[in-house]
């Protein structure tokens, strides 16, 4: 696949972003979602498959396919969470977004923001921790309950809307918001809220909508 975007397409997206995309999804591996094509079977065609994907996202016809539910078990017990599975190619398709939203949203994250960022881990937050812990005795500690399951959708578009000037992205957020997830027992259940946990694009959106939510 060449690196350069098509003129006569309605979206403007690099074939070189594309690839990116491709090449950090393989980096992450991951399992198979609800087609059951693992990223070995995805690259016997590479070429054709990467080319679909752009074709389809510079056009607006891509659709992403359901999403794979998968039951993990909570750390510590308290029962069990919902990891979602895009497939492969999704994976890919996310990415693409991901790539394309992160330099601006890189650009505006609180600097004591350390989750699902680039560069930066836990290891990192629990540094600066250390070093705060010398000069203040007090601690805030909370957690956002089901956030993934509940987010509202509205307000996530809200803010990828007002961080970026490509139409498709806000187009391609809005489908993955409400793409179905195919739970583990055989039932394919509509969303209205909510951004799989398990995604490739979900973390950059939830940072975006916590910068609002906490930061700002």
């Amino acid at each position: 696949m060449s690196k350069s975007g098509s003129e006569d397409k309605p979206f403007q997206i690099s074939k070189r972003l594309v690839w990116e995309a491709y090449k950090s999804v393989k980096r992450n591996k991951g399992a198979a979602g609800v087609d059951g094509q693992s990223i070995e079977d995805f690259e016997t065609d590479l070429k054709n498959n990467l080319y679909k994907i752009w074709n389809r996202m510079s056009s607006g016809t891509y659709f992403p396919p359901p999403v794979r539910a998968v039951e993990i078990p909570k750390p510590h017990g308290g029962g069990t969470r919902i990891l979602g599975i895009p497939t492969v190619a999704d994976r890919i398709a996310q990415t693409v977004v991901a790539l394309q939203l992160e330099p601006r949203m890189e650009s505006i994250f609180h600097e004591d923001s350390y989750g699902y960022r680039p560069g930066r881990s836990a290891l990192d937050a629990v540094k600066k921790c250390r070093e705060r812990c010398w000069r203040k005795d007090w601690v805030l500690d909370l957690d956002v309950q089901k956030f993934f399951d509940t987010v509202d959708h509205d307000r996530m578009v809200k803010a990828v809307e007002v961080n970026t000037d490509q139409k498709w992205v806000v187009l391609y957020v809005k489908r993955w918001l409400t793409a179905p997830i195919h739970m583990p027992d055989g039932k394919t259940v509509e969303r209205d809220r909510g951004t799989p946990q398990g995604s490739a694009v979900s973390p950059v959106l939830a940072n975006l909508f916590m910068h609002y939510a906490f930061d700002t």
